[in-house]
């Protein structure tokens, strides 16, 4: 078994989507941060910055790969921790972009959000491979209390995630079968929430919003923009007028404009310098700006492909718990993928989540590879999938080849026979004089 075999095992497409990604990552970000490379005294300063996170999860993948799955459901801790964390998040959070979504300890800032997705998700598939020796009814209660209140606790600084996070949620709890008539009463009262939610945003006078909090100005704007902004931008003279409303979404269209089919190359993008979060809520943008249309397909068949893995990773789990573990890290990887994507060519409002292991980023880049390992580690101790060196290794150099068995195996089987039978020891005595 070769260096390579013996290092990358599991999934072997699993490893290349992962690489692949990685790769479209330091290329596309060393690119989207010229203009931050610009303003630092070290130009290399982002890149390395970026490389390093990509390094330190990159070597979480190597370990966690390595761990039987079973073992995950230690991440459950996780979920009370993360609690108590958003919790405080608002009051000594730091702010950036206009909300508290950061915690800063010991001069390392990270988003307590990602681990409670994280810890979500391994909370779900726990309940739901406990089928049995709990009730429908229980396991529906727990997760609706415990993915629920994490929700709430995310919502008020980061809505597009906590919907996001509860969708993946109910999604696994949809495969795992619980009552269907439950999950419909669940989606319809989600349903008429959101609903009742927009028609506030949409219609809530300006003499309100200024007594409300700061994030439902900012989603407001958000959701007129996106219905709006394409309306009266065109001046007297058909000059079509760029407002800080239509601001990113505007170089966005106008960055997938020049990309055509196979893009500008990378580095000779434009809009980079122009989009305010290019390298990370609009790095597709830039992705078919320089790689073309075909980039822009290749990335999202990437993540496609690694759906359609998983599902069959899954498929071939025994046990339940891995088998919804690796679902709902996969879902979550993918979803928050193709929400991105679909900020960047404007299908949704701009939602601010990044793309997973492609935009730049220090927690969710390392949580982004935390599910990679969790989905390699089901892949090999859950599926069985890659352990097929192992195995044959094991058949080329067995601990004792020969067919006859060892004096040692003789001994024992001798004393166990003296054991049964007292008179064996008088036979073997006899033999041993007359040799």
């Amino acid at each position: 078994m070769d260096l390579a075999s013996k290092l990358f095992k599991g999934d072997r497409v699993i490893w290349i989507i992962f690489m692949f990604l990685c790769l479209i990552s330091v290329v596309e970000v060393f690119s989207a941060t010229s203009t931050i490379a610009y303003k630092n005294a070290n130009h290399w300063a982002p890149i390395v910055r970026h490389a390093t996170f990509l390094l330190g999860g990159f070597v979480m993948v190597l370990l966690l790969h390595n761990i039987p799955c079973r073992f995950f459901s230690a991440f459950i801790i996780l979920l009370p921790v993360s609690m108590l964390m958003l919790i405080v998040t608002p009051f000594i959070g730091v702010d950036a972009n206009d909300a508290h979504r950061w915690l800063e300890i010991m001069g390392i800032q990270f988003q307590p959000s990602e681990f409670g997705k994280l810890a979500c998700v391994v909370f779900v598939a726990f309940l739901l491979s406990k089928r049995g020796k709990l009730t429908e009814n229980q396991i529906f209660k727990y997760i609706l209390i415990g993915v629920g209140l994490t929700c709430v606790l995310i919502l008020p600084e980061n809505f597009s995630t906590a919907f996001m996070l509860f969708g993946v949620c109910f999604l696994m709890m949809f495969i795992g079968q619980l009552p269907f008539g439950k999950l419909a009463k669940l989606a319809g009262i989600l349903m008429l929430a959101l609903v009742l939610f927009l028609v506030l945003l949409k219609f809530t006078p300006a003499a309100i919003t200024q007594y409300l909090p700061d994030r439902f100005v900012t989603w407001q704007g958000r959701l007129e923009r996106f219905f709006d902004g394409h309306k009266d931008n065109l001046d007297e003279s058909g000059t079509y007028k760029i407002t800080d409303d239509n601001y990113q979404v505007t170089h966005a269209k106008i960055a997938i404009a020049r990309g055509g089919v196979l893009g500008q190359m990378p580095g000779h993008g434009q809009q980079r310098d122009f989009l305010p979060q290019a390298y990370s809520d609009f790095i597709y943008a830039i992705i078919i700006e320089e790689l073309g249309i075909v980039g822009g397909i290749f990335v999202l068949l990437l993540y496609i492909m690694l759906l359609v893995r998983v599902g069959m990773i899954a498929r071939k789990c025994d046990k339940s718990f891995p088998k919804f573990l690796v679902l709902g890290c996969g879902l979550l990887v993918v979803v928050q993928a193709l929400a991105n994507m679909a900020v960047a060519v404007n299908l949704v409002p701009v939602t601010g989540q990044p793309m997973p292991l492609v935009s730049r980023g220090g927690t969710s880049t390392l949580i982004s590879c935390i599910y990679f390992g969790i989905i390699l580690s089901v892949s090999r101790f859950g599926a069985n999938i890659g352990n097929e060196d192992e195995e044959e290794e094991d058949t080329e150099n067995p601990e004792n080849p020969s067919d006859e068995p060892s004096g040692e195996t003789i001994n024992q089987a001798v004393e166990g026979e003296k054991e049964d039978n007292p008179l064996s020891a008088v036979e073997t005595i006899t033999v041993e004089s007359k040799v």
